[in-house]
């Protein structure tokens, strides 16, 4: 991990080793772990911002997933060890949804595959999605951010006669 001296994360990546138990009949990486993977780094990187699960449950807000995307370049097997981050490509200005990406990175430099996960904040009494708190706000302005960062406005739902009449 690398800080910047704003104090937000420049970079967060891990190094990884595979495990046999990821590997399938192909012998090469089950690709159900490369979500759970990116799902732990994920995870990592908001509690060591200070978003733990703790602060979570405290707050009854927690991230929730509309859309988790693979896309394999390269076959990644026991032998490998690979390097995996994280950043920031895409967020409303709230925070409120937002978009990650993961890069699972071979040690010659070769990009293996890359993940990347749509998400938002739910409510965790209500069920229902919510605008985070300033809070969770802050931890967001000091994710790692892609180089090709960027704020964008959500797509306003339009009713139509459909909706209305069922």
């Amino acid at each position: 991990m690398e800080i910047d001296y704003l104090g937000g994360m420049e970079k967060y990546s891990q190094r990884l080793q595979i495990r046999w138990a990821d590997i399938d009949a192909n012998r090469h990486l089950r690709h159900s772990v490369y979500y759970d993977f990116g799902a732990t780094l994920r995870m990592s990187v908001l509690s060591e911002l200070g978003l733990s699960v703790r602060k979570l449950e405290e707050i009854m807000v927690g991230p929730i997933l509309f859309r988790e995307e693979g896309i394999f370049r390269r076959e990644i097997v026991f032998e490998d060890t690979i390097t995996l981050d994280v950043e920031l490509f895409k967020a409303t200005p709230d925070y409120s949804r937002w978009s990650l990406r993961h890069n699972f990175i071979k040690d010659d430099g070769t990009l293996a595959a890359t993940v990347t996960v749509d998400g938002a904040w739910i409510d965790m009494v209500k069920r229902k999605l919510t605008v985070p708190n300033i809070f969770i706000h802050d931890v967001f302005e000091k994710f790692p951010k892609a180089a090709d960062f960027q704020f964008f406005m959500p797509e306003k739902k339009i009713s139509t006669a459909n909706d209305q009449n069922g």
